[in-house]
This record gives C-alpha cells, structure tokens and sequence, in this order.
C-alpha cells in the first residue's frame, strides 16, 4: 500500500468551499475532490480513486493500493475540527486570537506564512503533550 499526501484546502471563490488534492508524485494519476464540507471533499476524492481503479483494472492496469494521509490549510483543520476544538480553546493553544481564527474559516482574511508555521507548532507541541497524557 502507497502512502500518499492530499492537502485540504479551504476555497475563497467557486461553487465548492473545500478541495481535497493529492499530490501525485508516486502515482501515474491525480486526484481531487471536492465539497461544501471537508468530508464532503474527501467522499469526492475517495470516490475518484474508486473510478479510476476501475478504469485502471478494466483496462487490464496495475495500480496500487492507496493510502491517504491528509493534512490541512489553517481554514480547513478550524472548519473540520470546530465540533471538537473551541475558538477559544485554539486561542489559548496557538496565541492567535479568536477573531483572526473566525476570519480564516469564513474566508475573510488568510493567515500570513509565520501565523501559519506559529499555529502549526503551538498546535504540534499541543498534540505531544496530549499524547502523553496517562489516564487511570
């Protein structure tokens, strides 16, 4: 099985507000999806793969087996996590106020690139010390 990267990415124009795109370096195809939701542009995408498996295996092709590995623009994970993660909780964790994070998931402002790698590392340093976490 190929583990291949897709970025989900939160769109300011269009008909969709979110695509779902694989990078296709490893694979002689590409792939997108897309939807008025996050899971509705990984469903888009899961079900490209499956029309192209079956175009592939029809025409007598090998193709391997994928496996995606997903990762997001600061719009996309704010929308796909907000039933988890408060605004305020974020606030707390990455130091970017609730106003600013409200303006990315609605598309009026898009982060700088240091506001960017700022919330990806609070975020990171977050999940580790999460992950250590021992419950008894």
């Amino acid at each position: 099985m190929k583990k291949v990267k897709v970025a989900i990415e939160h769109g300011l124009e269009g008909r969709y507000l979110y695509s779902a795109v694989m990078e296709a370096d490893e694979v002689p195809f590409g792939l997108n999806g897309t939807g008025k939701t996050v899971a509705e542009a990984k469903e888009d995408l899961l079900e490209a793969y499956g029309e192209i498996r079956a175009m592939m295996s029809e025409a007598g092709e090998e193709y391997d087996e994928l496996e995606f590995d997903y990762y997001y623009d600061i719009p996309s994970f704010l929308e796909y996590y907000s039933h988890i993660l408060s605004l305020a909780g974020l606030e707390r964790i990455t130091g970017i106020n609730q106003r600013q994070l409200s303006h990315y998931i609605n598309g009026t402002a898009r982060p700088r690139k240091s506001t960017v790698e700022r919330f990806r590392t609070k975020l990171s340093a977050f999940a580790e010390d999460l992950s250590s976490v021992r419950i008894l």
